[in-house]
Formats: C-alpha cells, sequence, structure tokens
C-alpha cells in the first residue's frame, strides 16, 4: 500500500476532522509559534483544517501547505479564502517527492500525517531536506492503543483492534505515538521533545463529550464499518456491539479517555 488515507474523503470526514481541530487546537497549536518572517512548511494539510488554526495563531508568517490529493486541495483553498487568511499558500505535491530546494524552510509543521505513512523514513528526510538547520519542527500523532473507557467493555477493544488492523493493512500505523521520538530521532533531528496530550471526557466535560468522544471518535470509527466488514476484520454484530459500547461511555456515568504524543525537533 502507498500512504493511504485511510479515513476516506468524504463531505462527513470533512465535518469531521473540522471538529476535531478545533476541540484539540490547544494541544495541537499551543507551542507551534513561528518566528515573525518565517517561511513554514505543512505536510499533508488535507482540507486545511489544522491550516486554518496554524495561519490565525502564525499571521506573521508564510505558510506552504502541501497535500496529494487536489480535492483536499481545492477545499482547503476554499475554506481559506472564506477566512481571509492571506499567509497560506497551497501545492498539491506527493510528500515523498517535495518539489522544493534544500534548506528553504524555516519550520515544519506535521498533524495527523507519520499514521497514514507507509514510508514514513523517507518522508521525514525529505521534509529534513527542505529544511534550513536549526529549523523547528512540530509533530502531532495520537495512538489508538490508550484508549481508556468506562463502563469497560471488551467491546471496545474489538473494534478500535479492528480499525487499527485495517489501517496497518493500509500500510499506516495508528500505534505511532509511542513511537514518536525514536522514529524523530532516527530520521536525523535533533533534541527531540515528546509529551503527552490526554483527551479526556466525562459528564463535567460535555463539550469533551461531544466534540471529541462522539464527534471525533466515535464518528471516526464509524466511517470505518464498510471497510472492516469488508476485510472481515469483526463480525457485523461485534461490530454494533462496539459502536453500542462507546456510546455508553457518553453517558451520566461514562468516561473515555485517548491519548495523543506532541513532539518538537531541531533540523
Amino acid at each position: 500500500m502507498s500512504d493511504a488515507y485511510v479515513h476516506g474523503y468524504s463531505a462527513a470526514e470533512q465535518v469531521r476532522l473540522t471538529r476535531q481541530a478545533g476541540i484539540l487546537a490547544e494541544f495541537i497549536h499551543c507551542q507551534a509559534i513561528f518566528p515573525p518572517g518565517s517561511r513554514v512548511f505543512e505536510a499533508g494539510c488535507g482540507v486545511g483544517a489544522q491550516t486554518i488554526q496554524l495561519a490565525r495563531r502564525n499571521p506573521q508568517t508564510r505558510i506552504i501547505a502541501v497535500d496529494r490529493s487536489a480535492h483536499s486541495v481545492s477545499i482547503a483553498q476554499q475554506r481559506v479564502a472564506v477566512d481571509a487568511l492571506a499567509n497560506v499558500e497551497f501545492q498539491i505535491a506527493d510528500i515523498n517527492r517535495l518539489p522544493f530546494g534544500d534548506g528553504e524552510f524555516d519550520g515544519a509543521f506535521l498533524c495527523f500525517v507519520l499514521e497514514h505513512l507507509s514510508s514514513r523514513e523517507h518522508a521525514l528526510g525529505e521534509i529534513r531536506r527542505v529544511l534550513r538547520p536549526g529549523a523547528k519542527v512540530h509533530v502531532f500523532e495520537g495512538d489508538h492503543g490508550s484508549v481508556l473507557a468506562w463502563p469497560d467493555d471488551a467491546a471496545i477493544d474489538r473494534l478500535v483492534s479492528a480499525v487499527s488492523r485495517h489501517q496497518c493493512l493500509q500500510g499506516g500505523d495508528p500505534y505511532i505515538g509511542r513511537r514518536l521520538a525514536p522514529i524523530l530521532r532516527e530520521s536525523g533531528l535533533q533534541n527531540v521533545a515528546v509529551e503527552p496530550c490526554v483527551a479526556y471526557a466525562d459528564a463535567t466535560r460535555p463539550g469533551w463529550i461531544d466534540g471529541f468522544t462522539k464527534a471525533t471518535f466515535i464518528d471516526m470509527m464509524k466511517a470505518q464499518r464498510e471497510a472492516v466488514l469488508e476485510r472481515d476484520l469483526i463480525s457485523d454484530l461485534e461490530w454494533r456491539d462496539g459502536i453500542e459500547a462507546l456510546g455508553r461511555t457518553t453517558a451520566s456515568d461514562g468516561t473515555f479517555c485517548y491519548t495523543f504524543f506532541r513532539a518538537t525537533a531541531d533540523r
């Protein structure tokens, strides 16, 4: 497989990405601030959900956002135009063959990108190539093995494992968060620092129940139904049991927890 975006390109996925960007904004962008005048490269921008957050928080930088999907880039351009963000430009390009010279950028931003790449080492080598010495790199990824829920139900584990297996068969790595530090160090980046960001939802945090448990995680699981059933990774009954069990975590006595990993490194 070659770097397939496992979640697909549906209109529902565009909505999910936007909601995800909003609820996780502080986790993802609180440290991704670049010096004024910087030229920053965003890899795998998709429909621009993170691009908008990045551009708003770095108004005095020039952001070059790249994705290989022409359709996604078109949507991203429209969204940035609506927000009147003048500090962004988009290019259609493959992260494994970037159309830039050596040392063109002062920084790089990657969010939920490495998990989808079958050729992570090569892609990181390309990103390292286009950065000047000393450039700062910001990376954000999740880890499907970090799911903790109450009520504790094995149906959730079966569902998440099936979806994760599907992503692995596509060449991705849904457990990449725990390996982020060695991956970045092995790519030749320096001063790698990784910290966990725990997304937690219970009845005292209704915004997180709606914005994360329901609109981000459960919707992401639901979108994979046909793919995992087609691969026979889970039965239809097990699928329905898993979704119902996840739904119970949003009740007044339920909880849901997931860990992301935020990394910084130097070129």
